[in-house]
């Protein structure tokens, strides 16, 4: 049976949804406390009725005394050495006491029961989250590249729970899982493990491995599963950018070229590095958009435009801005312009 079909308790450690909880010394902390304040209050009540408690010596039951019967009754030990002799002290222990051994029980084994019902709270939200994904990214690969691509996607306002990361390394995943984003454990090559990771219903199908032959079947993958998805792939060489554009991918970025172009650059010209990367990050500063054209903007030139144009997009074609096909905007174009990004906070 493929993983595809399996259910979703089954793909308790596959598929990962991104933590909500708080830090493991957090927790034990809080359930401490939890447990002390039981306590306390269980030895307030004892002592504050202690002439309705009798002790086997005979001498009355002191403060020390009052914290014994708590500690003891509370974890239902019950030596019987000091028992409630009063009718009040029994109905204070009837309703006050045994609500507070129940409570004082439930933290101390709270971290076990937590554990045990962990599977079960996933396989839960792993099947609502299969039921709900669509219009999701799927990033194939969560090495350097795979990691700068969704820290672009971040930039760009994309939600970390609408990324699901595809990786066969645990510490990868786990990197992924801490800043939110759903991961499946498996290779981004096998039919299964796309599907778990929904890529049918993808919008968007990252491809980053480290390999330019595993980039090629995870695309051919990618594509007989999501047809209408937009695949983008990365390359280490550039005689293998065709294989990608055959397998389906509809863009292809040649990883080493780039670099060695940026480094060849910074050599003579740093400052057109320095812009180059200020473009290439969206969260600050200068960055590359898309937008729709404006009614206003129809049948204008986008070189007159207050925005810096680069190019127009129709039809799903890129006409740089020199080009003779954008001298006029029609109805329907996208505008590829240079914006000015504003950090968060302000």
């Amino acid at each position: 049976m493929s993983l595809s079909d399996e259910a979703s308790h089954s793909l308790v450690g596959v598929i990962r949804m991104p933590d909500q909880a708080q830090s493991p010394g957090r927790a034990i902390l809080k359930r401490v406390v939890g447990a002390m304040a039981a306590l306390l209050l269980a030895v307030l009540i004892v002592y504050l009725d202690r002439d309705g408690y009798r002790d086997v010596n005979e001498d009355g039951v002191s403060l020390l005394d009052s914290f014994y019967y708590a500690t003891v009754s509370l974890s239902t030990t019950g030596y019987g050495d000091i028992t409630p002799a009063s009718s009040s002290a029994r109905l204070v222990n009837v309703l006050v006491i045994t609500p507070l051994r129940v409570l004082f029980l439930i933290v101390l084994v709270g971290t076990t029961l937590e554990v045990l019902t962990e599977r079960s709270r996933q396989a839960l939200r792993i099947q609502k989250w299969r039921r709900i994904v669509r219009d999701h990214v799927v990033v194939v690969g969560y090495g350097t590249k795979g990691r700068s691509a969704v820290q672009a996607l971040l930039g760009d306002g994309v939600e970390p729970g609408s990324i699901v990361v595809v990786d066969t390394v645990q510490e990868s995943l786990d990197a992924a899982s801490a800043i939110g984003l759903v991961t499946v454990h498996g290779s981004g090559t096998r039919n299964d493990v796309l599907r778990v990771a929904g890529a049918a219903r993808a919008r968007a199908i990252v491809v980053a491995p480290n390999r330019d032959d595993t980039a090629v079947l995870v695309t051919l993958t990618a594509r007989e599963l999501a047809p209408k998805a937009q695949i983008v792939a990365s390359v280490r060489e550039r005689e293998n950018e065709h294989l990608l554009k055959q397998s389906g991918a509809d863009s292809v970025v040649v990883s080493s070229e780039t670099a060695g172009r940026l480094l060849g650059m910074a050599t003579a010209t740093p400052s057109v590095v320095a812009m180059v990367e200020d473009l290439l990050t969206p969260d600050a500063g200068l960055a590359i958009a898309e937008r729709d054209v404006e009614s206003s903007e129809v049948g204008g030139s986008p070189r007159h435009l207050s925005d810096i144009v680069l190019g127009v997009v129709r039809s799903g074609t890129l006409y740089r801005v020199d080009a003779p096909e954008a001298d006029a905007i029609e109805p329907g174009d996208r505008l590829l312009y240079v914006k000015k990004v504003t950090p968060a906070g302000e």
